[in-house]
Formats: structure tokens, sequence, C-alpha cells
């Protein structure tokens, strides 16, 4: 596995194995995000979807839990 210079954390660490998703944000995360952030992330976004009481089936609720992981991961949500 390769390594990564993390936007979030701004160390060199181990990357991902493969984008989390099949989109561009998931590009964007694959190449900018270390694998101790994204895990860091995936526990977060779990306290999120309980905190907000979110059902993943709902558009806005997936549309929120997306600007939410970018705004974790990168400081703001991209427009």
């Amino acid at each position: 596995m390769s390594d990564v210079t993390c936007v979030r954390c701004s160390q060199t660490r181990e990357r991902m194995a493969a984008p989390p998703f099949r989109n561009a944000l998931g590009d964007r995360i694959f190449d900018s995000i270390c694998r101790t952030c994204w895990t860091e992330w995936l526990q977060h976004q779990t306290a999120v979807i309980n905190h907000y009481g979110l059902d993943l089936r709902d558009p806005r609720a997936r549309e929120f839990l997306t600007s939410q992981t970018e705004t974790f991961l990168f400081g703001q949500p991209q427009s």
C-alpha cells in the first residue's frame, strides 16, 4: 500500500485500499485522506447518524451526511 499526505491531519500516512465511494467525492477522499482519518470519520459518522436520527433512504439525509463528511475531512463542504 502507498502513502498519502493527508489534508486533514497534514501527515504522510497509509492510504486506503480503494476509494470509499464510486464518485468524485470518493476519488477526492482516496487521493487526499489517510486511512487513520477515514477510520475516525467512520466512527464520527455513526454518531452523526444516531444524533440526527438520519434515515439514509431519504435523499435529504444522504445530502446532509455527505456535507458532514466533507466538513469533517476537508473543513468545508464542496459546492
